[in-house]
């Protein structure tokens, strides 16, 4: 029997085998203009390879197939160990081949290295998100490891700075690349980690480097197969940081059981777990007390790391819209050619000009601690993104969905995972208030931020009236500001960010049409038809 019933037509292509690097012009842009210029033929040679159908599709088996927790093995000796899917192994080689974990910590390291990461670490968020917390985590923990390090690990400094990726249970000197985690939250206090009740005391004797038997619990520790965690816990001096190796100097494994891997929203393809630690050892980082400072040094790295991802993410549901409507006819003309899709379209591709431009910018601050003026950026700016950035990903995904229609609802779809992953970066490193509440503190304990404001704005001041209104009104708000204010001021902080480099380095239509986007205080205003078309050629994947 014939069960021919209609012809398919008119269904575009989905997105796969494109450079996600060099078809991003803002993102190629910035590295040159932010000193890394080094690192465009590897980026472009990365992002052909992200870019491919083979490398989505690794992205997607992570995430179908989630990890698993082996509590036991079939003799009944406790095991705790994660079993993965071939698919995340072969995306941590990509990653660690690529050194996004250490590549800023080489001692040979190229000019700007961070900016190279950066772009580096937003391509990949692009097919697959989950894989890239370990990397972030061990990025973030190998500058204090390089000063803190404990004698008995002290050979694991050539590991840790290493291309390799070894997922082999086994100490941590006999293998060819090394990943470390983080366990900070509990139950009762998740942000307040001033509540902890996980406690350490000394084996022998206290101080920097010494043994500590650990007992207690952690709510969320991140991804549990790596060789070693940094975990806070009380001592008699305060809230501690500690080391905390998965297998002890003689080879057997230290007391810390999985309960359980954590059901999540996204994020699939990465485990979370609750762990207990029973007379766990672990060797003290620092100074007793000194916890919270070392733990925020890390922080703001984890942070900006939150914010690229989010950035990737977007960036790949745009492409994936624009794509689509390049294909798709409605009422006889492509849906990119739809005045309406169209202003949409750019819309979302205007708001990623501004993000790429202040994210890499960040990138550049961060590859430069020298400097005072770059250290104060940083500072400021890396929780605000880390709030702007991600709180936006939800709705402009949401927007690329809607661009596609019921498809885009569909798992065949990679927006529905994308839109998934989108409020993780929003929670994890701290949540948005967190973020805002640290933005006002950096303005309250150093005075010399309004300075380093005044020099990065000013050096604007005339270029476009809508810019130089806000920044007049804001100046004067953080004459008083109040706490109930700190998300307000925080948005306008990074706002004025944006507008400032692009009205530095964007072609002026881009800027000014940017600025009358996002700061026009009569609200925002039909981009010409020559903007709309250059920005979707900017941003076009196809």
């Amino acid at each position: 029997m014939n069960w021919h019933t209609h012809t398919v037509f008119n269904q575009p292509q989905p997105l796969s085998n494109s450079n996600l690097f060099t078809r991003d012009s803002a993102l190629c842009e910035a590295v040159v203009r932010e000193g890394a210029s080094w690192g465009r033929e590897w980026l472009a040679s990365v992002g052909l390879q992200l870019g491919s159908a083979e490398s989505l599709e690794l992205g997607r088996l992570a995430n179908v197939e989630a990890p698993e927790l082996l509590r036991y093995n079939a003799r009944g000796e406790r095991l705790d160990e994660v079993r993965f899917h071939p698919a995340w192994h072969l995306l941590m080689q990509g990653l660690c081949a690529s050194r996004l974990h250490n590549l800023s910590w080489q001692p040979d390291v190229q000019p700007q290295a961070m900016v190279a990461r950066t772009a580096r670490f937003i391509l990949h968020a692009q097919v697959e998100a989950g894989s890239l917390c370990p990397v972030t985590m061990t990025h973030a923990a190998i500058p204090l490891l390089q000063n803190h390090l404990p004698e008995p690990y002290a050979d694991w400094r050539e590991a840790l700075l290493s291309d390799r990726y070894d997922a082999h249970h086994l100490p941590g000197n006999k293998k060819r690349g090394l990943l470390i985690g983080m366990g900070m939250t509990e139950k009762q206090g998740g942000t307040d980690v001033l509540s902890n009740t996980t406690r350490a005391e000394p084996l022998g004797v206290r101080g920097p480097g010494a043994a500590y038997r650990i007992t207690g619990h952690k709510w969320f520790f991140s991804v549990p197969q790596s060789d070693a965690h940094l975990i806070l816990a009380q001592t008699p001096q305060g809230l501690s940081c500690f080391f905390l190796p998965r297998l002890l100097p003689d080879g057997t494994r230290n007391a810390i059981r999985i309960e359980r891997l954590k059901d999540k929203l996204g994020n699939r393809s990465n485990a979370s777990a609750e762990v207990e630690f029973q007379d766990a050892v672990g060797w003290l980082m620092g100074e007793e007390g000194d916890g919270v400072r070392l733990i925020l040094k890390m922080g703001g790295m984890t942070r900006f790391d939150c914010a690229l991802g989010s950035h990737g993410q977007m960036r790949r549901a745009l492409s994936i819209a624009i794509y689509h409507a390049q294909q798709r006819q409605v009422m006889g003309k492509n849906l990119i050619d739809q005045p309406l899709m169209r202003a949409v379209l750019a819309q979302q591709a205007l708001q990623l000009e501004g993000q790429t431009a202040l994210l890499m910018r960040l990138a550049r601050a961060w590859s430069t601690p020298a400097s005072e003026h770059e250290r104060l950026y940083a500072r400021l700016f890396t929780p605000a993104a880390k709030f702007v950035v991600c709180q936006a990903g939800m709705p402009f995904v949401a927007e690329a969905m809607e661009a596609l229609g019921g498809i885009g609802y569909c798992e065949e779809s990679e927006l529905p995972r994308l839109y998934r992953e989108m409020p993780v970066n929003s929670i994890w490193e701290g949540s948005g208030n967190v973020m805002c509440l640290d933005v006002l503190r950096v303005m309250g304990r150093h005075s010399e931020v309004i300075a380093m404001l005044h020099d990065e704005f000013d050096a604007v001041k005339g270029s476009n009236r809508h810019f130089d209104r806000r920044w007049r009104q804001l100046r004067l708000q953080l004459a008083h500001v109040r706490e109930e204010q700190a998300r307000d001021v925080t948005r306008e902080l990074l706002l004025l960010a944006s507008a400032a480099i692009l009205l530095k380095v964007a072609e002026p239509p881009l800027a000014d049409g940017w600025c009358q986007q996002h700061l026009d205080m009569r609200g925002k205003r039909a981009l010409t038809d020559d903007l709309c078309a250059r920005l979707l050629l900017r941003s076009s994947a196809g």
